[in-house]
């Protein structure tokens, strides 16, 4: 979909802030108030802006531990794969799964407590899907960059 350059500066600066008040969006972005209201309600209703929500420190929550994991699975046929997504989608610490090409079928984002955490997910869950053949787990030592904006 194409965007204006307003629409560009919208979505900007809805990244960095979605609670602005439209009159401040309005004059950020150089409009008057009613037609920035219509052009973000425009944005809501073509898609792309799909929700608004708060981004949480995972830390203070006590979800400290990250881990990146790769399944591969036993075979590729369709019935196998809906049941795999079936099951991520019912772990709320998998917060990200991507279907990947080359030597992993599925990569996982996982947030946890702590390593004994991830050992007991990993045990209690990803080793008892019979679809996975293989599990490769890396634990993040540090988080160098996260950032929700997407480069628009």
């Amino acid at each position: 979909m194409k965007i204006d350059r307003v629409q560009r500066q919208l979505l900007s600066e809805l990244q960095l802030n979605a609670r602005v008040s439209n009159q401040e969006l309005a004059d950020r972005v150089g409009l008057s108030v009613s037609p920035c209201w219509r052009r973000v309600r425009d944005l809501e209703s073509s898609g792309l802006i799909k929700r608004y929500v708060a981004v949480l420190d995972r830390r203070k929550l006590g979800l400290g531990t990250c881990v990146l994991v790769n399944l591969q699975l036993k075979t590729h046929d369709a019935r196998v794969t809906d049941q795999v997504e079936r099951h991520i989608h019912s772990r709320r610490e998998i917060v990200e799964c991507y279907a990947l090409s080359g030597d992993s079928d599925y990569m996982l984002k996982v947030f946890l407590p702590d390593v004994e955490s991830y050992a007991m997910f990993m045990h209690n869950f990803l080793l008892k899907l019979p679809e996975v053949a293989t599990v490769r787990s890396v634990v993040a030592l540090r988080e160098v960059k996260h950032d929700t904006a997407l480069p628009i």
